[in-house]
């Protein structure tokens, strides 16, 4: 079978692959606009792309979905869209993101000083919350006091055990405050992902910690639930949700101006499979609906609803690329080795750091070879477990160009690496094997216009520097 063919067993009758990725005469669409054969060619290889209309497009998505659904289910509360930054610091996510309606959420000090920029810059709305959540040490307490004593009313520390407000109820300014739930260790439910247990406070902790707010000028207005991450199971993600809503009703009594429901991430996102399929419409109808039936059953108002938003607003927007260089046989009755021109493990650490984790990966050109398993590995370190993809995963179907790479470079694209691999791996510094950074292709939309900045490959005097040599070359 033709490769060309394989592609097409995934695609619909218009090219599309999924819903960011499209085959359009041989050629590979991201978002229906970039052309990433044409960004190979145009800008060598490897090469990392960050397609920032992508980010705006799944924020407005979301939105619509919110909006949508309130208009059939009649919920009364509104909708705050929060980015998790720490999905990607980088400056075209974070201002991509807030330039479409995204509120800020913190998971550091640093975090909040680049919150804080924003806002002294007019970029980020005064009326945008921050929310700042995780444990909190000196530093971070220090950079939300520094944010809210600056004149930004809307910082919200979710506070994650009560010790963080007695550090912060000296501050002269009003705080706004959240809380974050925490379920019992011996409680969790058989899916919920392990490790968030450490996070928040127990209801007794919660009870206690309402009382000791409600003798201030501070407010607690927020409660931060959170049951996992990538949850595609609908009626699991409800049903935990379910139990944290029970909480936010009880400590309501409390807390009277606690008006914001915060169900924490986990929404899933289509970046990492052609065969993904999640009802995004109908879960957000089913929370809206259980969020009512609890508050009215208890004579209360609809919360605000707050989502918080990692993956699934940036990961769709990044793509690598890489050239194959080298073709080496592989052991007996396994696929052959496609050596790549830089390091997988650099580029993509989740393939390491995370159990079972796939890329959408797909050839750019040689479309019309014979189709067949293979397994690449990367060429600029010396590492055995820098391949992809990993034992057990299902097998990577790709052109076969036979045992000496084409004259014609074979071009291979990893889709959905806009989330946590920049993050994971570190942006500057030294990386494995010394691998240096590729060039990046930043694609932003302004005024209507894509407009493309490159910046270019890490120089080795960078590396040696961050290692603490002297470079005299």
């Amino acid at each position: 079978m033709r490769y060309l063919d394989h592609l097409r067993q995934f695609s619909d009758e218009q090219g599309r692959l999924n819903d960011f990725i499209e085959l359009r005469d041989g050629r590979v669409l991201l978002g229906g606009q970039v052309d990433v054969l044409d960004l190979a060619v145009r800008y060598g290889t490897p090469l990392e792309v960050a397609f920032c209309p992508q980010i705006t497009r799944r924020i407005r998505e979301m939105e619509a979905a919110f909006a949508e659904a309130s208009r059939r289910t009649g919920y009364r509360g509104g909708f705050v869209y929060a980015y998790a930054t720490k999905a990607n610091f980088a400056r075209e996510a974070t201002a991509t993101a807030v330039a479409a309606g995204a509120h800020y959420e913190t998971s550091s000090a640093i975090d909040v000083r680049i919150a804080h920029r924003l806002w002294q810059s007019g970029a980020l709305p005064a009326d945008r919350f921050v929310l700042c959540n995780g444990s909190k040490e000196r530093a971070y307490l220090d950079a939300i006091l520094d944010l809210r004593l600056a004149g930004f009313a809307n910082v919200v520390p979710v506070l994650d055990a009560p010790e963080e407000f007695e550090a912060l109820a000296a501050c002269p300014e009003p705080l706004l405050l959240g809380v974050r739930e925490r379920k019992d260790p011996q409680d969790l439910a058989e899916g919920a992902t392990y490790g968030y247990d450490r996070f928040g406070m127990l209801p007794d902790e919660l009870a206690a910690l309402a009382k000791r707010v409600a003798g201030t000028h501070h407010r607690i207005v927020l409660y931060h639930a959170m049951v996992g991450s990538q949850l595609d199971d609908s009626a699991f993600f409800i049903r935990e949700l379910q139990e944290s809503l029970a909480g936010f009703v009880s400590l309501r009594s409390l807390a009277p101006a606690m008006d914001y429901f915060d169900f924490g991430g986990g929404v899933p996102t289509s970046a990492y499979s052609l065969g993904f399929s999640f009802d995004y419409a109908g879960f957000v109808a089913d929370l809206q609906r259980m969020v009512m039936a609890a508050c009215d059953a208890a004579g209360l108002p609809h919360p605000h609803l707050v989502g918080e938003f990692g993956r699934y607003t940036v990961a769709d927007h990044g793509v690598h690329i890489f050239r194959l260089g080298r073709v080496k046989q592989g052991q007996a009755g396994a696929p052959p080795w496609y050596l790549l021109d830089g390091s997988l493990m650099v580029a993509l650490p989740d393939i390491l750091i995370v159990s079972g984790q796939q890329f959408i990966c797909l050839a750019l050109n040689h479309h019309d070879a014979e189709a067949g398993p293979v397994v690449l590995g990367g060429r600029r370190t010396c590492d055995s477990d820098d391949f992809y993809p990993r034992p057990g995963d299902p097998p990577l179907i790709l052109p076969l160009v036979g045992p000496q790479a084409p004259a014609e470079p074979l071009l291979i694209a990893f889709f959905g690496t806009g989330a946590y691999q920049a993050m994971l791996a570190g942006e500057g510094g030294a990386h494995h094997c010394l691998a240096p950074e590729a060039p990046k292709v930043v694609i932003e939309e302004r005024g209507g216009e894509l407009v493309t900045t490159v910046i270019p490959e890490q120089p080795p005097e960078d590396v040696l520097s961050e290692l603490g040599y002297e470079v005299d070359w």
